[in-house]
């Protein structure tokens, strides 16, 4: 009988020790915790849209992340403490996903078109200015380097002494060129530089291109031409960092037009921030073969998602 009575009093001991460790969990959970509200997370993105918009960093990214931070936030208990912190840290984590665009490798383009028995055609275009020419010149460098035999064929007959800049980088690196009078037709010119690459056993032709604007009719339909009559292994469309969120516009001209393969961004050393870079990706999830920074031939960097989205935050 003692036994028993010893038994009922030890469980109704435990019982009452389970719900008083219980209520202190609660009291501790009170005090410690509690959930996101939708105020934390606009309190957090009142500062961060700020540097954002400042960075070129397009008005639908930051309305993408707000309602990504809402969706994913807004109602999770977290520690008290830890509420600013775990938002910054999502809108981080987001920025680099968005930051996250497939791969060219461009030594595997060219191998492809080596094995089918033909140099591979890397073709350059974009509008007034942003430095295809120098571009073109940089990657040819690096495919040399590489082991590579590059051929640059100068298409861009249109604008007055275009063709004269890519010969003098041309000739400053030693570099063959393929050439004609100003006026030529430039979808010739790029066709004559392919065949005579085949000829003499040079392995990439890389393809300047006339600067024109997305109004400009006549010659969009020339740049058609030449990915018609071509067939480029690599549409490689360049964008100035600096032009702000116009590059979507540009982009997505280009892309109606003829399709991109790939950007190169120039000048991002001027515009280290890279917020319209950040847009881009998030968008159209396009490679990003490299980024321009600086005026020299070597000035030429791989595409690193994780400092842009350092540079960004």
């Amino acid at each position: 009988m003692f036994k028993i009575l010893k038994d009922k009093l030890r469980k109704v001991v435990e019982t009452f020790s389970k719900k008083v460790e219980e209520k202190k969990e609660e009291v501790v959970r009170k005090v410690s915790f509690r959930k996101i509200e939708e105020a934390d997370v606009e309190s957090v993105m009142d500062e961060v849209e700020i540097s954002l918009l400042e960075a070129d960093v397009s008005l639908e990214f930051i309305d993408e992340l707000k309602d990504f931070l809402k969706e994913e936030l807004v109602g999770k208990e977290v520690k008290r403490k830890e509420v600013e912190n775990l938002i910054r840290e999502t809108i981080r984590k987001f920025i680099l996903e968005s930051l996250q665009v497939p791969r060219i490798d461009l030594k595997e383009v060219i191998e492809k078109a080596k094995r089918e028995g033909r140099p591979a055609l890397i073709l350059f275009f974009g509008v007034n200015g942003v430095g295809k020419s120098l571009t073109l010149a940089k990657i040819s460098k690096k495919l040399r380097e590489e082991g590579f035999k590059p051929l640059l064929a100068a298409g861009d007959t249109f604008r007055a002494a275009g063709d004269v800049q890519l010969e003098v980088y041309a000739s400053r690196l030693q570099l063959p060129i393929i050439k004609q009078k100003r006026g030529a037709d430039s979808c010739a010119v790029i066709f004559d530089a392919r065949e005579a690459a085949k000829a003499r056993g040079y392995d990439v032709v890389l393809g300047d291109t006339s600067g024109r604007m997305h109004t400009s009719k006549n010659l969009m339909e020339e740049l058609r031409k030449i990915c018609r009559v071509n067939k480029p292994d690599l549409k490689v469309l360049v964008l100035d960092s600096l032009t702000g969120n116009d590059v979507i516009t540009q982009l997505e001209f280009f892309e109606e037009a003829v399709g991109v393969d790939a950007i190169v961004f120039t000048k991002v050393d001027v515009n280290e921030k890279g917020g319209n870079i950040l847009s881009v990706c998030h968008k159209y999830k396009k490679p990003i073969l490299f980024l321009g920074v600086g005026q020299e031939f070597d000035d030429l960097k791989e595409f690193n998602p994780s400092e842009i989205a350092e540079s960004l935050l």
